[in-house]
């Protein structure tokens, strides 16, 4: 998704039962990034370098209610929130094909590059996949090794495990050994 520099971003704190989530959105409500305070540095200087003109400010976004849906146990509240990701267009791609991997379900870095039609570019998919920065709402968390073991998560492998419980809770079944 794609959408014109924001003039105003809101930065809105969330408690989850895995930590503080940020949640940066635009006047319009337009998710532009999400992290962990953990990683708050690093997410204000990702904000700053895509978006250097915009007023941000810390406030009460418009998606706590939704955030706290998903984490409440309904899964699929995050699949209806509006994002752009101010990336490359291989990355934008990648991002897109993140969010046709069902909540419930996991992919390897492989089957990911298959769906985006570059079978090769494996690893490009993986640094594409760590880039993105809106993760949980375009779920990186759902990519796997090919193993099937859980590999980089840019919240923290612990999040990851606990997120992929979580949404393989609300369906009943396995994802991963």
């Amino acid at each position: 998704m794609t959408a014109a520099s924001p003039e105003e971003l809101i930065l809105d704190r969330i408690e989850t039962p895995i930590g503080t989530a940020l949640v940066v959105t635009d006047e319009r409500g337009i998710l532009r990034a999400f992290n962990w305070t953990d990683y708050e540095d690093r997410m204000r200087t990702w904000v700053g370098k895509r978006y250097p003109g915009a007023d941000f400010r810390e406030g009460n976004g418009p998606l706590g209610d939704t955030f706290s849906a998903y984490f409440s146990g309904e899964t699929r509240a995050l699949e209806a929130i509006d994002w752009t990701g101010a990336g490359t267009t291989f990355q934008n791609e990648v991002w897109t094909a993140l969010c046709a991997i069902p909540v419930g379900e996991t992919w390897s870095y492989a089957q990911l590059a298959q769906y985006v039609g570059r079978p090769k570019a494996v690893r490009a998919v993986g640094l594409a996949n760590g880039s993105n920065p809106v993760a949980l709402v375009v779920p990186c968390h759902r990519v796997i090794g090919s193993d099937g073991s859980l590999t980089g998560y840019g919240g923290g492998l612990h999040r990851k495990q606990w997120l992929l419980q979580h949404e393989v809770a609300s369906f009943g079944r396995a994802i991963c050994a």
